[in-house]
């Protein structure tokens, strides 16, 4: 028995996407601010996210990036550090828009307002109500996010 699954249309969250979609959709819908995104969209992307960013800093670690003298003073990164911190730079805010549209899309799938993302800047309680309200489920009532 074959099943063809076909990818949704990008005005469409993509329940169940896999990490190949989830990534692809992430960069298509570059500031796309409408609409919603499904909790495997979203969390296949905090796993892409945390993994280049966490490979970027070892590369950067590794090679120069971070030292310290005999004196616990931290030294200037050189060299190839220094170039793997660029890149890290370079990555962050290459990716910061998007990232920001994909946790609005988010919210929008669990029936809130994109606004919610401005409570992460309240420290600690921010980032855990924004951490809750990811994990919710989709709610019908969020299409209205839809164009």
């Amino acid at each position: 028995m074959t099943t063809s699954t076909t990818e949704p249309p990008l005005n469409q969250p993509y329940y169940g996407a896999p990490i190949g979609a989830a990534v692809q959709r992430f960069f298509k819908k570059y500031a796309t601010f409408a609409g919603r995104a499904s909790r495997s969209e979203y969390w296949w992307m905090v796993l892409v996210m945390f993994l280049v960013g966490f490979a970027l800093n070892l590369l950067a670690s590794f090679t120069g990036g971070r030292t310290i003298d005999e004196f616990g003073n931290a030294v200037a990164p050189s060299g190839l550090g220094l170039v793997f911190y660029i890149i890290y730079l370079l990555w962050g805010l290459a990716t910061i828009v998007p990232w920001l549209a994909l946790l609005v899309r988010r919210l929008h799938d669990s029936d809130k307002s994109g606004f919610w993302v401005f409570i992460g800047l309240v420290p600690i309680v921010g980032g855990i109500v924004l951490f809750v309200f990811t994990l919710l489920g989709p709610k019908p009532e969020g299409a209205r996010f839809d164009r």
